[in-house]
């Protein structure tokens, strides 16, 4: 038999193991020995590196359309923590620690979050959404990734087909980060911007850069282990010259993830 955590016995325990669990995590963060990345600039660098959006509405989530609506909400509060931001050389981009004055923006509303393999409606819920993109996003950059964690479930499927799989970036506050570091002589800004349907991120730079980096999938598929259907992908690197000549390709990694919503070809039955 399965022995419950603590705070599943004792769910009033949560907020006080998760005000610890911070404590802990940002006292660390002050003493190690990165240097994060808090400086922003109004005035925009001028060149673009990479150019992202994703469409924040999604409309195949199988859930009630309020929460969709309450994560673009929450999606705005939480970009105002680190838009245009810049990374300077040396420094590391982290998530958590600018998200954490979160609440100076304004007030989180109900939206979906997974937790213990179960997508449920929680305060702050979808704002991951951000954390994919950018991740994404930094891919596509000379930029380091030091951190990144990629949700080991997937329970609604992606609001656009054309989204690639295996490039998420999930996000616990205290807990699971995404961290980036500088190691160029180059500085890189952050600039996130929103209209009525989309949620864009752009990397501006300094300098122009020599080469394209171009992020895709190989051998995506799908698979029944154990009971569970599955879903894995590789995920590549394309670097590409000025004259749209590929010079490299690689892969990063191959990704595997548990999948709970059927498939455009399934009908339900397992």
């Amino acid at each position: 038999m399965t022995r419950k955590r603590i705070t599943e016995r004792f769910p009033f325990l949560v907020p006080i193991r998760a005000w610890q669990r911070n404590v802990f995590y940002y006292s660390k963060m002050f003493f190690d020995q990165n240097k994060y990345a808090i400086q922003k600039e109004e005035t925009l660098l001028p060149f673009e590196v990479v150019k992202e959006k994703v469409k924040m509405v999604n409309m195949r989530s199988g859930y009630a359309i309020k929460y969709q609506k309450n994560k673009v909400h929450n999606l705005k509060i939480i970009s105002k923590t680190m838009n245009h931001i810049c990374i300077y050389p040396g420094e590391t981009f982290s998530f958590c620690y600018l998200s954490r004055k979160d609440k100076k923006f304004g007030k989180y509303k109900e939206g979906l979050v997974l937790l213990n393999g179960q997508t449920i409606p929680k305060k702050g819920g979808g704002v991951c959404q951000l954390s994919n993109l950018l991740y994404y996003s930094f891919l596509q950059t000379p930029l380091t990734i030091l951190e990144r964690h990629g949700h080991k479930i997937k329970t609604i499927p992606n609001s656009d087909k054309e989204t690639l799989e295996g490039v998420d970036a999930t996000i616990t506050s205290g807990w699971l980060d995404l961290k980036v570091r500088n190691d160029t002589q180059a500085i890189y800004q952050l600039v996130i911007t929103f209209n009525s349907e989309f949620m864009t991120t752009s990397i501006l730079c300094n300098e122009e850069q020599s080469v394209k980096i171009k992020i895709i999938n190989e051998n995506l598929e799908y698979f029944w282990e154990e009971g569970k259907k599955f879903e894995s992908v590789d995920v590549i690197r394309e670097i590409i010259d000025k004259k749209g000549r590929t010079i490299e390709k690689k892969l990063l990694y191959k990704e595997k993830v548990e999948i709970k919503y059927n498939l455009p070809d399934e009908k339900g039955e397992e």
